[in-house]
């Protein structure tokens, strides 16, 4: 005997590498079962599969009945879905598909490798794509709709992160990339343009759609956007029956909570546009993805259980004339034994091992092989890598409809092709090197024609243009309405309403006690009514509606449900009854966040996807926007996403009563790492709709790819008139609100304020005044990050250009001349106010509130966070006491008559 040989026998004989047998396979009467085999047989050819499908539902149905369940209800045999016999036949040129497929892999490994030669090593990754590449070959050649003659036509697609290089390669070849873009793939800075690492649309506007990286975000972004397909369908907008949305992902990402967290959505919308891809290649980053189970069968059933259509593509050809001569159904059975982690050392491992290990298990299925050599059972193919199997698998997953989304869960070898350099080895992921022997090995496997003096350098290779090749490749694209991945770089814009036009809705909530919660949806519900953009308007809501105010909205504009409203509401009575419908305008999402953002993602790149401007505006408690969701938030930004972020119940001593798991005095600080949102913290209702309407001129009638993020509070106090002249200021980030004189003041200081916090503020001003005669400035700070960003800009260009005027940003031109000190305070961390220290022209100090919040009534909170008008007051003493104005028994006797507890806990700490 072999080496291998002898261990893969002692693992047989130890049962190593298999799953244990359930109790219940035991087979007590062979010929009972045989004769229930025998009538199912029968039925299949006499009646048909719906018939053997209906008595297989009606004997579990009665099985269940009995209190008898499977516990494989869920799942098949580990065989492929499909049978050989139901195979359609393959519509393309198999042998130039394979030369297109080899030539791709060629230039994507070489495209990392090269990089990975150069100083700096800037990393990439070849074992994804080389296990995907048929899965992508077979969509490109045939499958991937493109934008078609009016540009919006197309599949959506989801690339998987990490193939990224086969997806450049693809494009290089089509001629949409050159092979400087190759040389300077990682290196984007370099001369003539270089690629991204990953799908990313900020940096590669023209080509990506959107990021998926970030693992677990594609899968839940690609179902809400196949809802979102839905919703402008249902509502008459557009017409996208004929587009579907593709998701290619790992198995080792469904382990990302996003990737299967919502798939139950997909199935209750019925979104039968909608098909996953997920390479199961058995391997995660370190080691097997299930190593003691087996993944496929895993997703299965957790797919089936959700209610989609599953189709398993897991064994080639080279299988099928085995499976058609297995009789016993010991094959299936072996199969279905065998672990992943065996799997993955099958593939490393020589011919005589796989038969001694897998096949010689039982004596029949050696008998099987008796004919096959050790080479021919190392090269017989996983599904995934074979076109036919995966092109039936996409005819079938592209022309069920039968309401249900689908999942093709395809079977490859990571690495696969690398041979010593990684395939199907724990290594293979982080695999970017590989030395000449091994680019040898690759160039003869895979055909290329490239001398062996050239190979070590690794060079790109792309056919004559007038090649069989590049012919094939552009026909079937142009065929299938252009290339992929696109996207347009000119966008339409629209029209929307001013200031001018909302002058009504400014003096309606003129001297009337509210939030700025209520402002912003009654702004809400007149953009929804505006005759120029309402029904553009898209309300995203996560289970909140009613405490941000939103239940007068149900009736007139409805809750969108793809199947409308199959009951009569419990509350149908009142005015506010929760209304769905077909063509509702709101979108519910439930407790997801997670979900409620793929939403706005998904709305927000309309204009790009579909040429439609749809306007997102997302509510939500702002403790779990950025915090909790800032990775989708953060892809949002990539995609050049638009629309409003509304952090509801916000602040950390505003939203009283829910306590530190609810209270945000941070996400406005969060909001600044984000480029393009722009973050506000509006303390009065005409704020609010001065900023909104800024928003939607800027993103939407302007063109501007940006995000705005308002914080909205549910305390209610008088909201006053809008001051003449102030929209500059609002938008720009301050504005000088109210001035308090004292006759014979002892100085003057200036006072910062935003959000519910400017009314305490305020109340100081008065304080400062009555007590301890200083004047003073209250200005409205609506977004410190706003002001910060247009100073350190101006900043850096004067740095940049020392020979020139300087600028001056808006921050330093308010702020000349006026007399200090100057003291901050907000509902939010200290950090969100020293942004702005180095503009400041004097003693600058900020109040916020740092630290863990709590339940109590606001003004214990206000106090206790040392941000209330007495706190407020105080700090202005002490800055003042540094110029001499105060003495510290003065300080002292202020601390007492301010009722402050000079000895309580520091709150950042508390």
């Amino acid at each position: 005997m072999t080496d291998s040989k002898t261990v893969a026998q002692t693992e047989v004989d130890q049962h190593l590498g298999e799953l244990a047998p359930p109790a219940a396979e035991v087979d007590m009467d062979a010929a009972e079962t045989q004769e229930w085999l025998s009538s199912l047989d029968y039925v299949l050819k006499s009646k048909g599969a719906d018939r053997v499908r209906f008595l297989i539902e009606q004997l579990r149905d009665r099985a269940a009945e009995e209190g008898i369940q499977s516990a494989q209800d869920t799942n098949t045999p580990y065989v492929n879905t499909i049978p050989t016999k139901d195979q359609p036949a393959y519509p393309g040129n198999r042998e130039i598909e394979r030369r297109i497929k080899s030539i791709v892999r060629w230039n994507a490994m070489a495209m990392v490798v090269r990089a990975n030669k150069r100083p700096g090593g800037v990393g990439g990754h070849i074992s994804t794509f080389a296990s995907s590449a048929t899965l992508y070959e077979v969509a490109f050649n045939h499958f991937f709709k493109g934008r078609g003659e009016d540009g919006y036509s197309g599949d959506t697609i989801y690339f998987q992160g990490h193939a990224s290089p086969g997806m450049y390669s693809r494009a290089f070849v089509e001629g949409r990339l050159s092979e400087e873009n190759l040389e300077n793939f990682r290196r984007e800075l370099a001369p003539g343009g270089g690629l991204s690492s990953y799908p990313h649309p900020w940096l590669m506007p023209d080509f990506w759609e959107y990021p998926t990286v970030s693992m677990g975000l594609g899968p839940i972004m690609a179902i809400y956007q196949a809802r979102f397909n839905e919703y402008l369908r249902d509502r008459g907008i557009k017409d996208t029956s004929g587009q579907k949305v593709w998701a290619f992902l790992g198995d080792g990402e469904c382990d990302e909570p996003e990737t299967l967290g919502a798939i139950g959505l997909a199935a209750r919308e019925k979104l039968d546009n909608l098909i996953f891809v997920i390479n199961c290649n058995l391997q995660r980053l370190d080691g097997p993805v299930r190593g003691n189970s087996k993944v496929i069968q895993e997703l299965e059933s957790i797919f089936r259980g959700a209610g989609w259509n599953v189709i398993k593509v897991v064994w080639g050809d080279d299988w099928d004339q085995l499976l058609a001569k297995d009789t016993t159904g010991l094959l299936a059975k072996r199969m279905n034994e065998v672990v992943d982690g065996q799997y993955q050392k099958y593939t490393g491992m020589p011919g005589s091992y796989i038969r001694e290990h897998f096949f010689g298990k039982y004596p029949e299925l050696l008998k099987l092989v008796e004919n096959y050599s050790d080479e021919r059972l190392e090269k017989m193919r996983r599904g995934g890598h074979d076109p036919e199997k995966v092109y039936a698998a996409y005819k079938m997953a592209t022309e069920l409809k039968n309401g249900k989304p689908t999942v093709v869960l395809a079977k490859t070898v990571k690495g696969y092709g690398l041979g010593e350099a990684g395939e199907g080895r724990n290594v293979a992921h982080n695999q970017k090197k590989m030395n000449e022997e091994e680019l040898l090995e690759f160039r003869t496997r895979f055909g290329i024609p490239i001398s062996d003096e050239e190979v070590g350098k690794a060079p790109f290779y792309t056919p004559p243009a007038n090649s069989q090749e590049i012919k094939y490749m552009k026909e079937r694209r142009a065929a299938l309405g252009g290339p992929v991945p696109s996207r347009p770089t000119t966008h339409p814009t629209m029209e929307v309403p001013t200031v001018a036009d909302y002058k009504k809705l400014i003096g309606r909530l003129e001297d009337k006690s509210c939030s700025t919660t209520f402002s912003v949806v009654q702004t809400l519900i007149a953009l929804c009514r505006d005759k120029k953009i309402g029904k553009y308007m898209v309300p995203i809501v996560p289970d909140e509606s009613r405490t941000f105010g939103m239940e007068g909205m149900f009736r007139e504009f409805s809750i969108y449900a793809h199947a409308g409203q199959l009951y009569e509401p419990v509350d149908s009575s009142l005015i506010t009854y929760y209304k769905e419908s077909q063509d509702g305008q709101i979108l519910e999402e439930g407790i997801t966040e997670a979900g409620s953002m793929s939403s706005f993602n998904a709305a927000g790149t309309a204009y790009s996807s579909h040429g439609v401007n749809m306007i997102p505006f997302f509510i939500y408690y702002s403790m779990f926007g950025f915090q909790r969701i800032g990775d989708l938030i953060w892809a949002a930004a990539d995609m050049r996403a638009k629309g409003f972020l509304i952090g509801g119940t916000a602040g950390r001593t505003t939203l009283n009563g829910e306590g530190l798991q609810h209270q945000d005095g941070h996400s406005l600080l969060n909001a600044i790492a984000f480029p393009t949102v722009r973050a506000y913290d509006p303390a009065f209702a005409y704020e609010v709709v001065v900023i909104i309407l800024e928003g939607l001129k800027r993103m939407y009638q302007d063109g501007e790819e940006c995000m705005y993020y308002l914080m909205s509070e549910n305390e209610e106090y008088l909201h006053p008139a809008m001051p003449e002249g102030c929209e500059e200021g609002i938008v720009k980030g301050m504005y000088k609100f109210r001035s308090r004189d004292v006759e014979g003041a002892k100085a003057r200081v200036q006072l910062f304020g935003s959000g519910a916090i400017l009314n305490c503020v305020l109340k100081a001003q008065e304080t400062l005044a009555e007590k301890y005669k200083i004047a003073s400035d209250v200005w409205s700070v609506t977004s410190y990050t706003q002001l910060r960003r247009e100073a350190a800009d101006c900043s850096r260009w004067n740095m940049l250009h020392p020979t020139e005027t300087p600028r001056k940003s808006y921050l330093e031109e308010q702020l000349e001349g006026v007399e200090g000190p100057f003291i901050s305070a907000s509902d939010y961390v200290r950090a969100l106010g020293e942004q702005l220290q180095p503009w400041i022209p004097g003693d600058y100090f900020v109040l916020g509130t740092d630290g863990m919040g709590r339940s109590e009534t606001r003004e214990a909170l206000r106090r206790h966070f040392e941000v209330d008008a007495e706190c407020v007051t105080y700090a202005t003493l002490t800055r003042l006491a540094k110029t001499g104005l105060f003495t510290a028994t003065e300080l002292a006797d202020a601390i007492k008559d301010l009722g402050i507890d000079p000895d309580k806990p520091n709150p950042y700490f508390a």
